[in-house]
C-alpha cells in the first residue's frame, strides 16, 4: 500500500472509529437513561417493526452506494441517477407500509402498531436524501464530516428523547428520538456536503449500476429478513415482552461487533477496491485487516460475556435480569462477525457480487433451519441456533476466500487463533476474581482492567509478531 493511501487508510479507521464509538456511546446513555423508564414491551413493539423497515431501507439503496464506491470512473450523471432513483423508490415503498400498517398490526394482534407503522416509515424517504451524500464522503474516506453529523444529531434527538420517556409518551418517545435523529443527520449532511443534484436521469448509468448493486441488494435484503427474522418468529410465537428482551440483549451484543464491524468495512472496501488488479497487495492489505480484527473483537466479546451479570444489572436494572443469558449467548455467535463483513468486502471489491449473492443464500438457508430446529425450545435455544449458524456461516466465508486469494482454510483459522486463546486467558482470570468479589461499579472496572492486563500480556507471548503488526495497522 502506497503510503498516501496508508495515510487516508488510517484517517479512515481514526474518524470512522470516532463517529461509531462516540455516536453508539451517546445512543447506549440515552438508551440507558430510557430503559429504565420505559418497559421491554415498549421496546418490543418497536422491535416487531424493524425487520419491515429495514427491508424498505436496503431496497432503498439497493447496493447503488457500494456501486458507486467500485465504480472508479464515477460521474455526475451516476451519481444523480441513483440519487432520484432512491427517492422515488422510497416514497413508493412509504405508502406500501402505510397501506399495510393495520394487516401488520392484525399479525401481531397489537392495535397500536398501525399508527406506529405509518410514523415510523416515513424515516425510509428522510434517509434516501442522503444516500448518494454518504457515499461521496466514503468515496473520499472523510468519516470526520459524517462524525460531526451523526454525532450531533445523536445529541439533540437523545435528549429530546429522554424528555418525552420522562414525561410519559411511552413507546412514541423512542419513535421520536428516531425520527428527529434522521432528520438532523440528514440535514447536516446536505449543509456539509455543500452537494446538489442536477436534473439528470441516465438509463444506462442505472443499469450499469444496477447490474453490480442489485446482487448486493438482494444479499442485504436477504441478511435483513434473516437478521430480523427472530424479532418476527418471537413476537408472534411468544410476546412483546420476550421481543424486547430479546432486542436488549442484542443490542448490547452489537455494540462490540458490528461497531467494529462497521468501521473496518467502511475503511476496508474503498481500500480494497483501489487494489482490485494487484491480488498480491490485495491478500497483504486483506489479511491486515483480518488480523486486526480478531485482535480487537474477540477480547471485546469475551469481556462482555463475562461482565454480562453485572453490566445489566448496573446499566438496566433487576427488571431486565432476563435478558442476561441471551446477551452471553448472542455475544458468542456475534464474535466472528466482523470477519464474515470483511470476506463480503473482498468479494465486492474483486466484482464477484454474485458470489456473494450465493453465499447469502446458503447462509440462510443454514439459519433458517436453525431457527425451525430451535423454535419450539424457547428463547434461550433460538439464541444457541445463531452461534451454530454463525459457524457454518464463517467456514463457508473461508471457503471463498481461500478459493480467490489462496488462503487456505487452516491458514484463516490459525490467524484467529491466537487471539482467541488470549482471550480465554483474560476472561478466565475475570471469571476466577469475580467468585470472590461481590458485583458493583468498582468489580466492573476491575474486570476491564484485568482484561486489558492480561489480554496483553498473553498476546505478547503468544502473539507477538501480529501485536507488532496492528500497531504499524
Amino acid at each position: 500500500m502506497d503510503e498516501s493511501l496508508k495515510h487516508t487508510t488510517f484517517k479512515g479507521i481514526i474518524w470512522s472509529s470516532i463517529e461509531r464509538f462516540s455516536v453508539q456511546g451517546v445512543s447506549f446513555i440515552v438508551m440507558i437513561i430510557m430503559a429504565r423508564i420505559l418497559t421491554p414491551k415498549d421496546y418490543g413493539l418497536v422491535g416487531m417493526l424493524t425487520i419491515f423497515i429495514a427491508i424498505a431501507q436496503s431496497l432503498v439503496d439497493s447496493g447503488f452506494s457500494q456501486a458507486l464506491i467500485r465504480k472508479l470512473d464515477r460521474n455526475e450523471c451516476d451519481f444523480c441517477t441513483v440519487f432520484y432513483f432512491n427517492i422515488v423508490l422510497s416514497i413508493l415503498l412509504y405508502i406500501i407500509l402505510f397501506i399495510s400498517a393495520p394487516l401488520i398490526a392484525k399479525f401481531y394482534n397489537e392495535p397500536i402498531l398501525t399508527s406506529l407503522t405509518r410514523v415510523i416509515s416515513f424515516g425510509i424517504i428522510i434517509n434516501a436524501f442522503s444516500v448518494v451524500h454518504r457515499a461521496k464522503f466514503n468515496i473520499k474516506l472523510d468519516f470526520k464530516t459524517q462524525t460531526k453529523a451523526s454525532l450531533s444529531s445523536s445529541l439533540i434527538s437523545g435528549v429530546l428523547g429522554i424528555y418525552c420517556a420522562f414525561n410519559g409518551f411511552g413507546v412514541w418517545a423512542i419513535v421520536i428520538l428516531q425520527i428527529i435523529n434522521q432528520i438532523i443527520n440528514v440535514g447536516l449532511l446536505w449543509v456539509l456536503l455543500k452537494w446538489k443534484p442536477k436534473l439528470i436521469f441516465n438509463l444506462e448509468s442505472f443499469k450499469n449500476l444496477f447490474n453490480f448493486g442489485s446482487k448486493i441488494a438482494v444479499g442485504g435484503i436477504l441478511s435483513t429478513i434473516y437478521d430480523n427474522l427472530y424479532l418476527i418468529v418471537i413476537g408472534k410465537v411468544y410476546n412483546p415482552t420476550d421481543v424486547g428482551l430479546y432486542s436488549r440483549a442484542y443490542q448490547f451484543s452489537t455494540l462490540p461487533s458490528t461497531n467494529i464491524s462497521m468501521i473496518i468495512q467502511r475503511v476496508s472496501y474503498p481500500t480494497l477496491c483501489r487494489l482490485q488488479s494487484n491480488i498480491g497487495e490485495l491478500r497483504r492489505v486483506y489479511n491486515s485487516y483480518y488480523k486486526a480484527l480478531a485482535l480487537i473483537i474477540f477480547p471485546l466479546m469475551g469481556l462482555m460475556i463475562t461482565i454480562a451479570p453485572n453490566i445489566v444489572e448496573i446499566i438496566l436494572g433487576s427488571k431486565w435480569a432476563n435478558v442476561i443469558y441471551p446477551l452471553q449467548i448472542l455475544c458468542l455467535a456475534l464474535a466472528f462477525y466482523p470477519s464474515q463483513g470483511l470476506q463480503i468486502n473482498l468479494l465486492n471489491a474483486l466484482g464477484k457480487s454474485n458470489i456473494y449473492l450465493k453465499i447469502d443464500i446458503y447462509k440462510k438457508i443454514i439459519g433458517l433451519l436453525c431457527l425451525i430446529i430451535s423454535l419450539p425450545f424457547g428463547l434461550i435455544w433460538l439464541c444457541w441456533g445463531q452461534v451454530i449458524a454463525t459457524q457454518f456461516a464463517l467456514f463457508i466465508h473461508m471457503f471463498y476466500t481461500k478459493k480467490y486469494l489462496d488462503i487456505t482454510i487452516l491458514a484463516q483459522i490459525a490467524m484467529l487463533l491466537p487471539a482467541i486463546f488470549s482471550t480465554v486467558i483474560a476472561c478466565s482470570t475475570i471469571y476466577i476474581y469475580n467468585n470472590f468479589t461481590q458485583s458493583g461499579i468498582e468489580q466492573l472496572l476491575i474486570d476491564i482492567l484485568i482484561c486489558v492486563l492480561f489480554y496483553s500480556i498473553s498476546s505478547c507471548i503468544l502473539n507477538f509478531k501480529e501485536i507488532n503488526h496492528l500497531f504499524n495497522l
